[in-house]
């Protein structure tokens, strides 16, 4: 009996002293999932330059003040740029106007001064909507003579529904009476206190009588003056670009309709862009 036990016993020590089998290899983490980063291609986004900044080269004067006549720049041949917005545009879109008297600070910012021919009690501020040639809806200003302020809020409703552009609108100031020439400016405005071009009589526009619509696309010209002195591609009527006025368009019946004149149909000098309520 003992010798079966030690037997036992015996056993039991070499199967607790046998070597274990090997554990089973624990398995490999998984690799993380490549992921390749292509670093963003440089940034060709760059803000385009303005396709021409107004009023940034004076002009070499002539004898008589003006500037220098010389060819219209490519930039604006077929003239189209954008309106910066001095007043808040028409939130709907839609054409409105306001007339009423002129405000202190308006007046202080305009041409007008006590020796001017009209008193400043005998002139309305008006605001009216128009199209830009970006295609957007803006809103300008005027100083007109109170006699003709409805009439022409009436005229540029027609303007406005009819879409014809307009680049500016805005109240000229002393400064720019006495600025360099630059030779292509395109404000549209009314009352300015200056005499008839090359005279010492006052204009029309000195009364708030008289308009200039999109100058640069409808120049005044006299012998060998082009104003504005850059313009002379508008020169060429027979090429119709947005802006212009021509002989029986809407604008000039719109303009007629409330006993106003074109001064395109005058022969000497050809003024293009005026529309006047005296004829002159």
């Amino acid at each position: 009996m003992r010798g079966i036990v030690a037997l036992l016993l015996a056993l039991g020590l070499v199967a607790c002293n046998a070597p274990s089998e090997p554990a089973p290899p624990a398995p490999s983490p998984a690799a993380p999932p490549v992921t390749t980063t292509t670093a963003p291609p440089p940034s060709t986004t760059t803000t385009a330059p303005p396709a021409w900044t107004v009023g940034a080269t004076p002009l070499p004067r002539r004898a008589d003040g003006f500037g220098q006549v010389r060819p219209t720049p490519e930039a604006l041949r077929n003239r189209s740029l954008p309106t910066p917005d001095f007043l808040p545009p028409p939130p709907d879109g839609r054409y409105a106007s306001a007339v009423g008297a002129v405000p202190r600070d308006v007046l202080a910012r305009s041409t007008w001064q006590s020796a001017c021919p009209v008193a400043a009690s005998d002139l309305r501020y008006v605001t009216m909507s128009f199209w830009g040639f970006d295609g957007k809806a803006h809103t300008g200003e005027m100083l007109l003579n109170a006699s003709v302020a409805q009439d022409v809020t009436r005229v540029f409703g027609q303007l406005f529904a009819a879409r014809f552009p307009i680049e500016e609108m805005r109240i000229t100031s002393p400064a720019e009476l006495d600025a360099p020439p630059t030779g292509d400016g395109n404000n549209t405005s009314a009352f300015v206190c200056r005499p008839v071009r090359g005279q010492t009589n006052w204009s029309a526009h000195a009364y708030g009588l008289a308009i200039d619509l999109n100058p640069f696309c409808n120049p005044y010209t006299k012998g060998d003056l082009v104003l504005p002195e850059l313009s002379s591609a508008y020169l060429d009527r027979s090429w119709v670009r947005p802006g212009m006025v021509e002989a029986g368009d809407a604008t000039v019946r719109a303009f007629a309709a409330v006993g106003w004149d074109w001064g395109g149909a005058w022969r000497e000098p050809t003024d293009r862009m005026h529309f006047t309520a005296t004829g002159g």
